[in-house]
């Protein structure tokens, strides 16, 4: 998006020099050198394209397509190698390696479907794998971006342009992470507008581009590493089960979303690991053992029997409270429970709010994950009511639905008659950490407790939220106009560095405002836990957290 040829000369360089041959595809649009492509493009190509302004802003999807099919087509007889954006390299048999950073990916896939006898692999950097029929315009992370192409999609016109980033708005395209000020400065000069019709029209494949092995490129701090892709698979999505092919590939790289710029010299050495067939491979669901999302729950839990109303399933004390499942410490939390039929005055609750994205039609369904039944069913035999909720968090575009869906959960819950309205805490995980910033922003009387575990607690780089993203908890601590209430954090000791960061980030807004913030720490546990994580470090840790969430809603 917004760039040309130029953002490969480090890359290009580095190739050439380890024998591949490189081509570096300026793709048409208004501002682009269009003669010659390549990583120095010459004055009079610059003249050239401004000349031809107009008809370069009428370029399209398809137009793309096309020129890297050219490029292609050019390549007859040469070593072996690699290239960018659209670009090619390889033999004038099948050993092209077709590489597409971010939109570019879009008319690589396109190309590699109509030449797939000639390419022998493509590599997505740090971008995802287009499906047929969607236009790129899905793909574009920035949320609030999508609504001007949209907006002339809907008035029937694909003509115009799409202004490039200022120096200062690049993030809403992908971190700038390992950037220099330099290199930023120059990308900025060098950018240009991209014409709208190549974000709307949709792409066209035969299917020839699928038997073409494929390589992901991952740019950890824009947000996603290749254990996050393995879960996001093992939640059982089918538009993801090709990535576990045997052809396809990731590797990972600890920069942001402009790695041909931040690190180009490490770019190329994986681009040609990747032409290898070398690097990491998935495993299809279920393959490598329970994924993550449905690991049993770490601690004992009571039969109850689940109350299901619409996307909230209740969980009630028995009679007998919690004797036989923590012990009489907590024996006095049941008194007066009388079951599911009624109790002998209201309970406390404790609503669950599972992460995201999932996608939908997910199974099984995220309120049936042991996690997050197994909390509901806990702390209903701690003698509060356990709620769990579902909402419609499949994409970070959802987090309006989704908030949606757990507001009008609690409001179900409170309403309750078996139910405390005047004592209820909340409780995120993962990427439903979000979701806490309406409830910092404005925490009403009856919220005795927000509580998360591993959560995501800003947006990360990829998402495309603005800086002043309604969902972004940090913020929403610090400017809240009243104080929030008593906090619980489950931290885990191998969280991914960006998602850590967002806590560090949190801790600190809320040493600030003087919150009450209770941590209690998985130190040896990854992100959602599994089975490689120290069991009794997660049963001491829940136990603990859940215990805190319940001296409050007594307090």
């Amino acid at each position: 998006m917004f760039t040309d040829a130029h953002v490969w000369e480090g890359t290009a360089r580095r190739l050439t020099a380890a024998g591949a041959q490189v081509r570096a595809v300026t793709l048409a649009g208004p501002g682009r050198p269009r003669a010659g492509d390549g990583p120095e493009p010459d004055a009079g190509a610059h003249a050239e394209a401004e000349a031809g302004a107009h008809a370069e802003a009428e370029a399209d999807l398809e137009t793309h397509i096309e020129e890297v099919c050219a490029a292609i087509d050019a390549v007859t007889g040469a070593p072996g190698g690699t290239g960018g954006t659209g670009g090619t390299g390889g033999t004038g048999g099948r050993g092209i390696v077709l590489v597409g950073h971010d939109y570019g990916v879009h008319p690589v896939l396109g190309a590699a479907d109509r030449r797939a006898e000639r390419v022998a692999r493509i590599v997505c950097v740090d971008a995802g794998l287009p499906q047929d029929g969607v236009p790129p315009l899905a793909a574009v992370p920035d949320q609030s971006v999508r609504a001007l192409p949209a907006e002339e999609a809907a008035a029937g016109t694909t003509a115009g342009v799409l202004p490039p980033p200022g120096r200062e708005e690049w993030t809403r395209w992908g971190s700038t992470a390992g950037v220099s000020e330099e290199a930023l400065d120059r990308l900025t000069a060098r950018a240009a507008p991209q014409p709208l019709g190549t974000l709307l029209r949709p792409l066209r494949l035969s299917g020839a581009a699928a038997a073409v092995p494929t390589t992901g490129v991952l740019c950890t701090a824009n947000g996603v590493g290749i254990d996050m892709v393995q879960r996001l698979v093992d939640l059982g999505d089918p538009a993801l089960r090709a990535l576990t092919g045997p052809g396809v590939t990731f590797f990972e790289l600890p920069t942001g979303h402009w790695p041909m710029l931040s690190c180009p010299e490490d770019l190329a050495g994986v681009l040609l690991r990747a032409a290898a067939g070398e690097g990491h491979r998935l495993t299809p669901p279920g393959a490598s053992g329970t994924p993550a999302h449905l690991h049993p729950f770490p601690l004992p839990v009571p039969e109850l029997p689940r109350e299901r109303r619409g996307n909230v399933d209740f969980y009630f004390p028995r009679p007998g409270g919690t004797k036989g499942i923590e012990g009489a410490e907590r024996a006095e939390r049941a008194e007066g429970a009388e079951g599911a039929e009624g109790v002998d005055g209201p309970r406390p609750a404790v609503v669950f709010v599972h992460g995201g994205p999932v996608p939908a039609g997910a199974e099984p369904s995220p309120r049936d994950w042991p996690v997050l039944a197994g909390h509901a069913r806990y702390a209903a035999g701690q003698g509060a009511v356990g709620v769990t909720v579902e909402h419609r968090l499949h994409d970070v575009a959802d987090y309006p639905r989704a908030a949606g869906d757990v507001a009008a959960a609690v409001d179900l819950v409170r309403a309750d008659p078996r139910v405390d309205g005047d004592r209820i805490a909340l409780w995120f995980f993962s990427g439903g950490g979000p979701l806490l910033a309406d409830w910092l922003a404005k925490p009403p009387a009856w919220l005795r407790c927000l509580a998360a575990a591993y959560p995501v607690l800003a947006p990360l780089p990829n998402w495309g939220m603005s800086a002043d993203s309604r969902f972004h908890p940090v913020r929403a601590l610090a400017d809240a106009g009243q104080a929030p209430p008593p906090l619980v954090l489950l931290r885990v000791g191998l969280e991914s560095p960006e998602i850590a960061a967002t806590v560090s980030g949190f801790l600190a807004a809320a040493g600030e405002r003087e919150a009450e913030v209770r941590v209690v720490d998985v130190p040896h546990g990854h992100h959602g836990g599994g089975p490689g994580d120290p069991e009794e470090e997660w049963r001491g840790a829940v136990r603990e957290a859940v215990r805190a969430v319940l001296d409050r809603l007594d307090a």
